[in-house]
């Protein structure tokens, strides 16, 4: 049994709500005292855990982790204050974490499903277009609703960024993601593959760099959702550069994609687009990288409303898990400061409470 905590915040239930006060009996939240019994009194301001919404744990630069650097990845991010990870694709099984009352909560998206030989080697599922309908059914089955899909690449014959797949195939592809009821996301870099995605009707987009206006409007019409990781796209020049000689045009598009990078996130959000808060730490980049993601939207011209809409309520309302509600699991983040007026509060919490015990940073 949990201690019973006392946070007397500022309490950030939503963009509008606020509480003074609530407490922790048996790790579940309440807005009322307790009766009697002792209790532990923690001040600051309260916010529900962050969501990475663009994470791997379990992958590493080669493929699939052990066991043990996936646990150091989950409590990496869990002392960033992310108790909430969508992990879009793993080459590892993780479901020996939803065992552990200690890491972060995981929703999975099965593994990447990608082009045979148009992808990272030893991360993803790869396939022929002829079998994609089934390995997204089977990847399906495999996730938390999720399943998710490698939109485009390079190409070595073009010597640039092209889609992986026919366009037919993809809209067969999200039909059939549907039928399992699962929503699909899409790794993409480049403008092209964003057209056969809108008319597939697709749910979402990973990083979504390659947003034109014409693909923003019919985005935003549809409620298609971006998940940008910027601080990723911040790695762009450094992926083109190796490249420049052998595929000069791949290196030219990357190059343009990384420098109009806020310019694009800005206008998607200026049309009305949902947006949330993803790292892509995993594979090359580290974990633990929430607050920094969450300062490159405001970059973007993000708000910090509209940030934290992004990176806690928004994004668990999308996800489909609570915040901050009476008798929820008390996962929840203690700030140093309201991060509605400096976002720079994210940074290294005061207190991380999952499932009502306080935690400890880890360390390195």
């Amino acid at each position: 049994m949990s201690a019973t905590l006392h946070l007397t915040g500022p309490v950030l239930v939503g963009p509008e709500e606020v509480q003074d006060e609530l407490w922790i009996i048996d790790g579940r939240i309440s807005f009322t005292a307790p009766s009697a019994g002792e209790v532990t009194r923690i001040d600051g301001w309260v916010l529900p855990g962050l969501v990475d919404a663009h994470c791997h744990v379990g992958l590493n630069n080669r493929g699939a982790a052990s066991r043990e650097e996936a646990e150091w990845q989950a409590l990496t991010d869990r002392s960033a204050g992310t108790l909430l990870i969508r992990d879009c694709g793993s080459a590892s099984d993780t479901r020996w974490i939803d065992d552990r009352a200690d890491l972060p909560k995981i929703i999975r998206a099965g593994r990447h499903i990608a082009r045979t030989r148009r992808y990272i080697r030893g991360y993803a599922n790869e396939v022929d277009p002829d079998q994609l309908v089934d390995a997204v059914r089977e990847q399906a089955r495999r996730g938390d609703g999720w399943v998710k899909i490698v939109g485009d690449w390079i190409d070595r014959d073009s010597g640039d960024l092209a889609p992986c797949w026919p366009r037919d195939v993809v809209a067969a592809a999200v039909v059939a993601a549907h039928e399992e009821g699962v929503r699909m996301t899409a790794h993409c870099f480049g403008q092209d593959v964003l057209y056969d995605l809108a008319a597939a009707g697709i749910d979402c987009v990973e990083h979504a760099t390659g947003l034109e206006p014409d693909t923003i409007e019919s985005f935003a019409a549809q409620g298609i959702s971006i998940v940008p990781t910027l601080v990723n796209i911040n790695t762009f020049p450094a992926i083109a550069e190796p490249a420049r000689e052998k595929f000069p045009n791949y290196t030219r598009r990357m190059l343009d994609l990384y420098e109009r990078r806020y310019a694009t996130i800005g206008a998607a959000h200026e049309a009305g687009m949902p947006i949330y808060v993803g790292t892509d730490a995993g594979g090359a980049l580290r974990h633990g990288l929430v607050a920094y993601e969450a300062a490159e939207l405001s970059r973007a011209g993000l708000s910090p409303q509209a940030v934290l809409q992004a990176a806690v309520w928004g994004a668990r309302s999308w996800l489909g898990r609570p915040g901050i509600e009476e008798g929820a699991d008390a996962d929840l983040v203690v700030l140093r400061a309201d991060p509605r007026a400096d976002l720079a509060a994210l940074h290294g919490p005061l207190a991380v409470i999952l499932r009502g015990a306080v935690l400890d940073p880890v360390s390195r």
